[in-house]
């Protein structure tokens, strides 16, 4: 298969970026490693008149670590933090939810920043950055902005970003030695999308417990309720309130699905206390 024709610059400089992506009016797409937007090119699903690779964009690729966070420019492959380039914000996460997309082909181009900025409800970032409580930095016309990973996905393929935003930096709280996380997919095979995530984040110095679902079809779904559940009681929740919790969360979600995401959870949760 083979794309409809398209134009593709890779400028050197973000103004120059952003100076593409306003000077077009017949549809401009960003581009990083391409292991998404490029399979839907070939099968014509997106139709870009102009790609601007953001590859080249200088501090897109670096890796930095304060006191407080963990930053990682967008453009840093899935490769590179599986193979633990990328400092853990809490311990063994980050290693855990590269190692497990697609395949090692995949995270050798594919980037975290074009994952996350292309928004497929079931990717691995939108959920595991979600339960991280990251802070997604833009720059646009107007300057920069940080949008909260909780409100950056508006739906399925669309995002918070304005037109001429660019995604430059993702910034991880860390999390104290007393903090442990679960996450957990179900797929078909191994290296396609997932029919179901769950993710769990919890940690007693900061007072945070997060329980995220993915692939529900849209933006990760984030429940107070069950996070609440086992912040007080340090257990997992049976199924059943699950799938109460899901049937009750306004998703237009399938019994399968809901069954799916269900058990994802308790496993999600069950590997976290496990290591109490």
């Amino acid at each position: 298969m083979k794309p409809s024709p398209f134009e593709i610059s890779r400028p050197v400089t973000l103004d120059a970026a952003q100076a593409a992506l306003r000077g077009d009016d017949h549809g401009t797409k960003l581009i990083s490693g391409g292991q998404s937007l490029g399979p839907m090119l070939n099968l014509r699903l997106a139709r870009p008149a102009h790609l601007v690779d953001v590859t080249a964009l200088p501090g897109l690729a670096d890796i930095r670590e304060t006191d407080s966070h963990v930053e990682i420019g967008a453009a840093v492959t899935h490769a590179r933090i599986e193979d633990g380039e990328v400092p853990d914000p809490i311990a063994g996460m980050l290693r855990h939810v590269a190692s497990g997309i697609a395949y090692r082909a995949v995270r050798n181009r594919g980037t975290i920043g074009g994952s996350l900025c292309h928004a497929d409800p079931a990717a691995d970032w939108v959920t595991a950055m979600t339960a991280l409580g990251a802070v997604l930095v833009v720059r646009g016309g107007t300057g920069a902005r940080e949008i909260p990973m909780a409100g950056f996905m508006l739906g399925a393929y669309r995002t918070a970003m304005a037109e001429d935003e660019v995604l430059t930096t993702i910034r991880i709280p860390r999390y104290s030695d007393q903090a442990r996380w679960g996450y957990y997919k179900i797929c078909r095979k191994v290296g396609e999308f997932a029919d179901a995530i769950a993710a769990f984040v919890a940690d007693p110095a900061s007072r945070t417990c997060r329980v995220v679902f993915g692939s529900t079809g849209g933006a990760p779904f984030v429940s107070a309720e069950l996070a609440r559940q086992i912040a007080t009681t340090g257990a997992v929740p049976p199924v059943e309130t699950v799938k109460a919790v899901l049937r009750d969360s306004g998703l237009n979600l399938s019994d399968v699905k809901i069954h799916q995401l269900a058990i994802a959870h308790s496993r999600a949760v069950t590997e976290a206390l496990s290591d109490a």
